[in-house]
């Protein structure tokens, strides 16, 4: 994974290294993501300097001096009790409505047709970190376009995180402002600005149309697992 990206030469528009560590990052903070950090560290040290590499320094730095179990509990309450910050990106366009399982199909066709062979394990496909594994290691030209495609639902994520304490959001903000500063053009300043990005039928936010899931159900295992009382 990221090792494979670790002495890769890059042009100022390639921002495969940038959007594999924002994966990583963005990922649980378990055992093995944890011990990751100091390579991940190392793949940003080779990059020319930018907004986004001083970022996701500022990120790991943050994810490295916090208590691992801090840190697990952080992240449940972040992404996977609340959809006020979730990462599955379709989930701000579609909501819970009969249209996103086709935007869910049409995200594993692009991976499909790109060669990527993705085991899901358990995650939905629109997944952040598993969008940004195929934008930095399977197909970085389709996978940019995928992530600009869905600039509104990663800005609206961005302006969520950075409404959170900074204690509990803060590494994971400054990914998602280094992600976003890989995109063409500025970051908007609010969620109505945010939400211009998106197509115009998409504007109004995610839709209320419900086709029976619950907040429980946009939660991967390891969640449930943990919160089951």
């Amino acid at each position: 994974m990221i090792g494979g990206l670790l002495g890769l030469g890059r042009r100022q528009s390639d921002w495969r290294v940038v959007h594999q560590v924002c994966a990583w990052a963005l990922g649980y903070p378990d055992a093995r993501m944890l011990a990751q950090l100091p390579l991940l560290r190392q793949a940003l040290a080779e990059q020319p300097a930018s907004e986004a590499v001083t970022r996701l320094l500022a990120a790991l730095d943050r994810l490295e001096a916090a208590d691992p179990e801090d840190l697990r509990t952080a992240y449940v309450e972040l992404f996977d009790l609340h959809r006020s910050q979730t990462l599955y990106l379709s989930y701000w366009t579609d909501g819970d409505t009969r249209r996103r399982g086709e935007t869910l199909a049409g995200f594993k066709q692009r991976y499909r047709d790109s060669g990527f062979l993705v085991d899901l394990g358990g995650e939905l496909p629109d997944y952040l970190p598993m969008v940004l594994e195929y934008a930095a290691m399977a197909d970085p030209v389709r996978g940019a376009d995928l992530l600009q495609e869905y600039r509104a639902s990663l800005e609206l994520i961005r302006l969520a995180l950075l409404e959170r304490p900074a204690e509990q959001a803060g590494a994971y903000a400054d990914v998602l402002i280094a992600l976003c500063a890989t995109l063409p053009g500025d970051s908007p300043a609010d969620r109505v600005s945010a939400m211009a990005m998106a197509p115009p039928h998409l504007r109004g936010g995610p839709p209320s149309e419900s086709v029976g899931l619950a907040v429980m159900d946009l939660m991967p295992t390891r969640a449930r697992e943990e919160v089951r009382p």
